[in-house]
């Protein structure tokens, strides 16, 4: 079975995005972060980080963004281990979007690209 997991995205919060995303670029060698707002945060995706300004201690509890394939996989895997799934799939941003708790107590956001 081929790897479902794409990527997986390291969440940094913090207070002000623009002063934040030069150390990032000049850590990742990407200088085209994708930048983007759901529900009242405004993103950055700049290599292996999501940079999150203005996230509530609700998303701040996501310890990753882990891109996938096949959302019905994660679904089936995360229920079959006995998971929580909090909020979606639902629509998001960048494609179908599933925030879960696992059974070991870590909440993940789980995102199926629709765009690369």
């Amino acid at each position: 079975m081929d790897d479902n997991i794409i990527s997986v995205l390291a969440h940094v919060y913090v207070d002000d995005l623009d002063g934040a995303l030069p150390l990032y670029e000049e850590l990742t060698g990407d200088d085209s972060p994708l930048l983007f707002s759901h529900d009242g945060v405004r993103l950055a995706k700049v290599g292996a980080f999501l940079l999150l300004q203005g996230a509530d201690a609700e998303v701040r509890a996501h310890v990753a963004t882990v891109n996938v394939r096949d959302m019905g996989r994660v679904v089936e895997a995360v229920a079959s281990a006995g998971g929580e799934l909090m909020e979606g799939p639902d629509p998001g941003p960048n494609g179908p979007r599933l925030v879960a708790r696992h059974p070991d107590g870590n909440v993940v956001e789980y995102v199926q690209l629709t765009n690369g």
